[in-house]
């Protein structure tokens, strides 16, 4: 999958759609000729880029699993005017809306492609939705008048939780004008993550290796993603907490010295987990390891392990993983 390496159970989407006041740009009216939406011009920074919305935007591009989901989680898949590079299958509340959308591409679209959608708006999940070598950097973007929002997971200084969660979801509600959709949204997810973690407290904490991928060395989870949130509110501890990044690479070396006692393997793309699981344990290196030499691992789809509406989903299934006589 193409990401930047360095960089609810579904929310059922609102049946209602409240008006919403057309943007400026090709092809669409300009923000003038339009009654003015309420809360209207909104202004705000996201991920270092300022950008002022005159009224909410109508044609969005979102890529990336989360980015889409938390569109369709707030009821916007009318705004919606392409979408594009799925990790998984979206979530089956959102199927319907799903499929009225326009995919652009398996991945990541051309910028010819993502231009000739007429967007006025490009939401991304992981800082490589927004590459400059392939033409569709934000500044870029915004010389053709399309604002764009990356998720604040890969521009938060320090470890991203729950309150970055809120952050991302009402400024994506708020941009569309939907704020109340956003609240109720926010809610819903905190309020199923606190029960996980009530129902775990008094629970050990078992040690926590994540097996994203790799074979000279071992790209894990570290301690400045959601997936570390995400370990600890489900009972565990991430034994690479103190990598300083979402996601980084460690040695072998190191993961047989922190002895984890369980492996979470992150599941996506063409290697499965079958696949993953053989390769730690047909690692002689790997053997004394107390995860590989008692064959606890637990998993999660990598759509679950970012910044999105999955988070109580993944809360509440590696939590019961973990910890099953606490379920």
């Amino acid at each position: 999958m193409s990401r930047s390496r360095a960089a609810l159970r579904s929310f059922a989407a609102l049946a209602f759609l409240i008006p919403l006041a057309a943007c400026g740009g090709p092809g669409r009216p300009a923000a003038s000729e339009a009654k003015a939406a309420p809360g209207f011009p909104y202004t705000l920074t996201n991920c270092g880029v300022s950008s002022t919305y005159q009224a909410p935007p109508q044609r969005a591009v979102t890529m990336n699993q989360h980015a889409t989901e938390i569109m369709l989680a707030l009821g916007l898949q009318d705004r919606i005017a392409g979408t594009a590079y799925l990790d998984d299958s979206v979530l089956p509340a959102y199927r319907p809306a799903y499929d009225k959308i326009k995919v652009l591409a398996e991945e990541y679209p051309s910028k010819e492609v993502l231009l000739g959608a007429d967007p006025d708006f490009v939401y991304g999940g992981y800082a490589s939705a927004f590459d400059k070598a392939q033409g569709r950097d934000r500044e870029g973007l915004a010389k053709s008048g399309i604002n764009s929002r990356l998720s604040v997971e890969y521009c938060t200084q320090g470890p991203v939780g729950l309150a970055q969660l809120k952050t991302e979801i009402t400024e994506v509600a708020r941009t569309f004008g939907v704020p109340e959709r956003g609240a109720a949204l926010i809610e819903d997810e905190q309020r199923r993550v606190d029960a996980v973690t009530a129902r775990v407290k008094d629970k050990p904490r078992p040690s926590v290796f994540v097996y994203d991928s790799g074979e000279d060395s071992a790209f894990t989870s570290g301690g400045d993603g959601i997936g570390n949130e995400i370990v600890s509110r489900a009972g565990g501890t991430n034994v690479f907490a103190d990598l300083k990044d979402t996601f980084g690479d460690v040695s072998w070396e190191k993961v047989i010295e922190r002895k984890p006692e369980v492996v979470l393997i992150y599941d996506y793309g063409g290697t499965t987990v079958e696949s993953k699981k053989r390769r730690l344990l047909n690692d002689p290196a790997l053997a004394q390891v107390p995860a590989i030499r008692n064959q606890r691992f637990v998993v999660l789809p990598l759509s679950s392990a970012v910044l999105g509406v999955r988070v109580a989903d993944a809360a509440e299934s590696l939590g019961r993983q973990l910890h099953p006589d606490a379920a």
